[in-house]
């Protein structure tokens, strides 16, 4: 494994992450969720990224149990807080931000996390309010730094020019070869401002392994196939995506790689990426997905699978 500083923070992260969304504590059985666990750690693996919502608390139990018995010191814990908890429980409020991170300290058993995540903006919240709330909660070292998800370019710059709160080190956004939208905005704002991006759905939901040829019924034991993982990957099964999909293979076999290491590869070629995040339903995932940090890959390879993905006709709104 390969390690990268996290923004302007003191946090060297794995350039592989292992996510929790939609697997653990709710689509992956627990046996095999703690050998992904395990396995991510033999691997060189200890950044770990969570959220409260994910399972509405199930994945943070899961990751406070699976966790336990190893030092704090060992891995890098990150979690997120905005989506709804409950019928009154979700936002970036100041009463959530401190109620929120309790929770959560709660659930996965420690007494801080290395990185704590806006999940959305709230725009029902003044942005000077979540921003101090986040900065009381650092300043009692319950968080160690701060980061947000999916915020527009003007609500980023927006919380850079509040003064006397602490500052953003990560980002964390959709990005693939299939959906390069940070890269037109929100990617140079962070990179003049000391923030890094954490990559969430670098394989759009599993699409960019090539295991969903066009015309087939997705493998039994894919999330395509899963009733509690595949509420986000139906975007990807268009049939123009999973065609263009399947032109990459050979380009990643030129690279002598699996077309998820080529896709992984691919993101990770950006300096101001950190870490990609991976979701994994067998051990056996995770050693594919840590291989690619070790690729060396002709930027022209790249560039014909960027030209494939670029010619994917746009759905019809």
């Amino acid at each position: 494994m390969k390690y990268r500083q996290l923004g302007a923070s003191d946090l060297m992260v794995s350039e592989i992450s292992l996510g929790s969304w939609l697997t653990f504590g709710v689509g992956v059985e627990r046996d095999n969720a703690l050998a992904c666990v395990n396995r991510a750690f033999d691997l060189g693996i200890t950044f770990i990224d969570t959220a409260n919502v994910y399972g509405r608390g199930a994945a943070e139990s899961f990751l406070g149990e699976a966790l336990a018995g190893r030092p704090r010191d060992s891995y890098i814990l990150a979690t997120k807080l905005h989506g709804a908890m409950s019928d009154s429980d979700k936002g970036l409020s100041r009463a959530q931000v401190h109620k929120q991170i309790d929770a959560s300290l709660q659930r996965l058993r420690t007494d801080y996390v290395d990185l704590y995540q806006c999940h959305r903006y709230d725009p029902e919240t003044p942005l000077e309010e979540t921003m101090e709330a986040l900065s009381e909660v650092v300043r009692a070292g319950k968080v160690r730094w701060i980061g947000f998800s999916e915020w527009s370019p003007e609500q980023i710059e927006a919380a850079f020019a509040i003064p006397g709160v602490e500052r953003f080190v990560s980002s964390q956004p959709q990005y693939s070869l299939l959906w390069r939208r940070p890269e037109q905005r929100v990617i140079p704002i962070c990179r003049d401002n000391g923030v890094s991006q954490i990559v969430w759905s670098p394989l759009a939901q599993g699409v960019l392994t090539g295991k969903y040829p066009p015309g087939s019924p997705p493998p039994a034991d894919s999330r395509a196939a899963s009733d509690s993982m595949n509420n986000a990957i139906g975007g990807w099964m268009r049939p123009e995506v999973l065609e263009a999909v399947q032109q990459m293979k050979p380009i990643a076999a030129e690279a002598g790689c699996s077309l998820a290491q080529f896709a992984l590869a691919w993101v990770l070629r950006e300096p101001n990426v950190a870490s990609a995040i991976v979701g994994a339903s067998r051990p056996g995932q995770l050693d594919d997905n840590a291989a690619a940090v070790d690729l060396i890959i002709d930027p022209a390879l790249f560039a014909r699978a960027e030209a494939i993905a670029a010619a994917i006709p746009r759905p019809a709104r």
